[in-house]
């Protein structure tokens, strides 16, 4: 018991480590950038709100546990910005060493359970984990328009990139959400031509 205990404990110091993960995404009152365990914590939420918005055989309870552990392995790996340059590739390795090593930390039974979401969710093939995704890819423009741009902003994004890198996603999983943010998100740009 005392060493299953031991190894729940480790796994949970190691996550306190998510919340010194800083992202591209500025807080909605643009006073500074979000950390990744307050982006984990804020898609829980837009999960329990959004409900409504998920398609058939979507499981809420399933996509929270999604949204809590995806970014785990940003612990290890960082953040890498929808709009940042950097190599897929690369980045994917190391996120697979980073839940291999993460998500080791835990009781075997615990580690293959968790993993297997967290693995669900980077699939984005089952409709709870297609629903997740849109989520957050939804999350950090409602940020964006919020708080002025944000992240737009900072990497110079248009309109068409938008809709091409997080549009096509969102749309996926959560059809509705990516109409209303089209929506916004076009006057917006508008706004600023």
């Amino acid at each position: 018991m005392t060493a299953r205990l031991d190894q729940q404990i480790a796994f949970l110091n190691e996550a306190d480590k998510l919340k010194s993960t800083i992202r591209a995404t500025e807080l909605c009152d643009n006073s500074r950038y979000e950390n990744s365990a307050e982006h984990s914590w804020h898609l829980t939420l837009y999960a329990l709100v959004l409900a409504d918005q998920a398609g058939p055989g979507v499981d809420i309870n399933l996509v929270i546990k999604m949204l809590i552990l995806h970014d785990l392995v940003e612990i290890d790996a960082g953040d890498n910005p929808i709009f940042g340059e950097y190599d897929v590739a690369a980045v994917e390795a190391q996120e697979q060493s980073a839940a291999n090593r993460i998500f080791g930390l835990l009781p075997t039974d615990l580690r293959d359970d968790l993993r297997a979401i967290w693995e669900e969710f980077e699939a984005a093939k089952s409709p709870s984990a297609q629903f997740a995704k849109s989520l957050d890819r939804f999350q950090p423009p409602m940020q964006n328009l919020q708080s002025g741009g944000g992240s737009w902003t900072d990497y110079n994004v248009t309109q068409d990139q938008i809709a091409q890198k997080v549009g096509s996603k969102i749309a996926i999983g959560a059809p509705r959400l990516w109409e209303f943010a089209k929506a916004r998100i076009s006057v917006f740009f508008s706004d600023r031509a």
